[in-house]
């Protein structure tokens, strides 16, 4: 049976929880394969209103086992008052399965991450200073600590006490931060291992047999492509590869495993922190205020307003490259009901220079001017549609010249919040 990969195609807060919630009842696996908890996702049910940051959206069926792959980096005070918020609202959490090899958030990389943010000033990257990057840079110089490392007590305080040598020396040295002892730490990670010790495993072989079992799995990325920390818009990126290519490192699961791969954009745009963004609508420009109130744009994790703007098929195309995307979910396409007028990027301007693909070049990415087509708005209430049929004529045109720009077919589009509020075409 086949695997799917879920991924966004923007810059984030696409709406993929709703997308994996929607989906998800036909896999026995939900698998989350990079990123921790600065990435945020709402489900929405006739029950609740749930924003999640680490669990995968599969948690809310029961016959679902939710995976935190080896990709991820989990902060566990996070992890578990997320386990107890669900609990709480009835949904139980022993399914949950996490892999031994995710890296360990720490109370320094929290530290150190907001520092370095206070540090940069004007040129900060805009993290949420959840200690996400720092994480990944102790991963891959070879000192972080791993989920499966607060099982072994011994192996974590070695762990921590060779790491706080150098951290204590930066906290304190080069940012006047208070220090850590060996004991601080352990004393409270312990606590947290003790609770967290059934759910961890070795996920790559329970992975590896539900496939050869012919049970269906769902990989849920979090961010986004232009996120990627090698195909997003560096350095204002994230850490880790939110990009297709990220589900198998981040799973250990085959290539050849895989049969779909979905990518989830927005009916326009939107971006949180620092960062190019062409076609986010200038200061005066009454549509980012309309798309933000009307789209309720505010991050899930930061509660951030979001820069918003119109549709970008630049970076539409360039995701269904780079991931090679078989679908497209949109998303969102109700907000767009109010206007009038509907803009559409169909190439870059940089330097009077025409872009129909992403620029390779940083610099002409910073000065990108968006080259618009308008399309006229459909002015009618669309969240009561439940067939392709059944959307206003115009906006099916919208549509139909987002798919041919974008170069795949838009297999699912969302025309509210909850579940039922989609459209299924192709899927």
């Amino acid at each position: 049976m086949p695997a799917t990969i879920l991924v966004g195609t923007q810059w984030g807060d696409e709406g993929k929880g709703k997308i994996t919630d929607l989906i998800s009842d036909r896999y026995s696996y939900v698998v989350r394969y990079q990123g921790g908890n600065n990435a945020g996702h709402t489900v929405v049910t006739d029950k609740y209103k749930l924003a999640l940051h680490l669990i995968p959206s599969g948690i809310v069926y029961p016959t679902i086992t939710p995976v935190i792959g080896n990709g991820c980096v989990i902060d566990p005070k996070v992890l578990l008052d997320e386990i107890n918020l669900l609990e709480g609202e009835g949904i139980p959490c022993e399914r949950l399965r996490i892999s031994g090899n995710a890296h360990v958030i720490m109370p320094y990389h929290r530290d150190l991450d907001g520092a370095n943010e206070r540090r940069l000033g004007n040129n900060l990257i805009g993290t949420t200073r959840r200690g996400i990057g720092p994480a990944y840079q102790d991963k891959m110089s070879r000192m972080g600590l791993r989920m499966q490392d607060m099982l072994d007590h011994g192996i974590f305080r070695d762990k921590v006490e060779a790491a706080l040598r150098e951290k204590n020396d930066i906290l304190s040295k080069v940012y006047g931060l208070p220090t850590y002892t060996v004991d601080q730490i352990c004393d409270e990670y312990f606590a947290y291992a003790d609770r967290l010790a059934p759910m961890i495993c070795d996920t790559t072989p329970l992975l590896h047999d539900a496939d050869a079992a012919g049970e269906q799995i769902l990989f849920e990325g979090a961010q986004a492509t232009m996120l990627d920390i090698d195909f997003g818009t560096y350095p204002f990126v994230t850490s880790s590869n939110c990009t297709a290519g990220g589900a198998i490192t981040g799973s250990g699961v085959s290539m050849r495993s895989i049969d779909h791969i979905l990518g989830v954009m927005k009916a326009y745009v939107t971006r949180v922190g620092s960062g190019p963004f062409p076609t986010e609508a200038p200061e005066g420009d009454p549509a980012g205020d309309r798309l933000c109130e009307i789209g309720h744009e505010y991050g899930v994790t930061t509660g951030r307003r979001r820069r918003c703007g119109w549709f970008d098929a630049v970076v539409a195309r360039y995701a269904v490259q780079v991931n090679g995307l078989t679908d497209i979910a949109m998303t969102k396409l109700d907000v767009l009901s109010e206007f009038d007028t509907i803009k559409v990027c169909v190439a870059y301007d940089c330097d009077g220079v025409r872009y129909d693909r992403m620029p390779q070049n940083q610099t002409a990415m910073h000065h990108a001017k968006p080259v618009y087509e308008e399309l006229p708005g459909w002015r009618e209430d669309i969240t009561g549609c439940r067939s392709y049929e059944e959307l206003p004529k115009l906006a099916r045109d919208y549509v139909d010249r987002i798919e041919a720009l974008a170069g795949a077919p838009i297999s699912i589009i969302a025309v509210g919040p909850s579940r039922e509020q989609t459209i299924v075409r192709g899927w």
